[in-house]
């Protein structure tokens, strides 16, 4: 009689409808395969990716080992490029603060993401025009910064306006655009916006773009489709290169500022559509890759069973990011 030994290589994976069936216990850890067959190469949520039977501290067929091996270098390769997008959580300033109370709101942040160590998102603010050189002082290295918006010209005889060009030269290296607010005080259509997207990118930005619903559009049914219009008119025109350096965030209208929330499952929901539209124009890699934050109302309270669905990679926060203890219960609800 010889001991069964068994070589197991796993990998974390997101999709995966094999059914699995216990047959062993090897070093105190279940084994599974997905059939009958000693071999068996599958993918699962978190589970084994490939196994190998060894007799006598030797593997029965070199040749089948070598080949499943190669698999699963491949297989981590693309898993490595698959889905790699990064969790944001964004803090959206608005018209608030005075120049004084937003360098303070900013070294509140971030002693507060230094005191909360590792954190599994990127951390983001967007204070007014006013106040982005003095807060790019004290942000700290854990906390980036970002512009609210960006004219959609490079120069000229635009009075009041700021150009993406001039963010970059003070290194602002984000930018929202689109938000609902500009979209129905200032009148910004899709049109423009693709204009100011075009700028973003030109001068080095990363553009996070807010698409979203009001709520006769919700409640007629019609969200699926004003959301992919916003998207198409508005993004669908870049390249695929470009499409990767977009960050999305989808901001129920309906849900800004009014202290009503969409339910996860109403957010899940638009994300998961979000993703399948852009897979269905860029690929499902691109679509995997591509970081879509919630913005309707998220705070400290929600934002945990928000994170917890899956294609909703964070938020793009108004209200609670305005006080720092409220903010960094969102960015560590990961």
């Amino acid at each position: 009689m010889y001991r069964k030994k068994y070589l197991i290589l796993s990998i974390n994976q997101r999709e995966g409808r094999l059914p699995l069936r216990r047959i062993s216990l090897v070093d105190n850890e279940t084994v599974f395969v997905g059939g009958n067959k000693k071999y068996r190469y599958f993918k699962q949520k978190i589970s084994i990716l490939c196994m190998c039977r060894i007799k006598r501290e030797e593997i029965i067929d070199k040749k089948l080992f070598f080949f499943i091996l190669l698999k699963f270098i491949l297989k981590l390769k693309l898993f490595k490029n698959h889905i790699m997008r990064k969790n944001i959580v964004a803090g959206n300033w608005k018209m608030n603060k005075s120049l004084a109370e937003g360098v303070q709101l900013a070294k509140d942040v971030n002693a507060a993401v230094e005191a909360a160590g590792a954190l599994k998102c990127d951390v983001v603010i967007a204070p007014p025009f006013l106040h982005l050189t003095e807060v790019s002082k004290v942000a700290g290295k854990k906390v980036s910064v970002s512009a609210q918006n960006c004219a959609a010209e490079a120069s000229g005889a635009y009075t009041g306006e700021v150009s993406a060009a001039m963010l970059q030269s003070a290194n602002i290296p984000c930018v929202i655009i689109g938000h609902s607010e500009r979209r129905t005080y200032y009148g910004e259509t899709d049109a423009i916006l693709a204009k100011k997207v075009a700028q973003a990118l030109a001068c080095g930005l990363k553009p996070i773009f807010c698409i979203g619903e009001e709520l006769s559009q919700r409640d007629s049914g019609k969200y699926f489709e004003v959301v992919y219009s916003q998207i198409e008119n508005g993004l669908f025109n870049l390249s695929a290169d470009d499409f990767k350096k977009i960050v999305i965030a989808y901001e129920p209208v309906w849900a800004i500022g009014t202290g009503r929330t969409a339910t996860s499952e109403q957010a899940q929901e638009v994300h998961a559509y979000i993703r399948k539209s852009i897979a269905a124009k860029y690929g499902a890699e691109i679509a995997d890759n591509t970081t879509i934050l919630y913005g309707g109302s998220c705070n400290e309270n929600n934002a945990k069973e928000l994170f917890a669905c899956a294609d909703i990679d964070g938020g793009l926060i108004g209200g609670a990011s305005l006080v720092a203890d409220k903010f960094i219960k969102i960015v560590t609800a990961f």
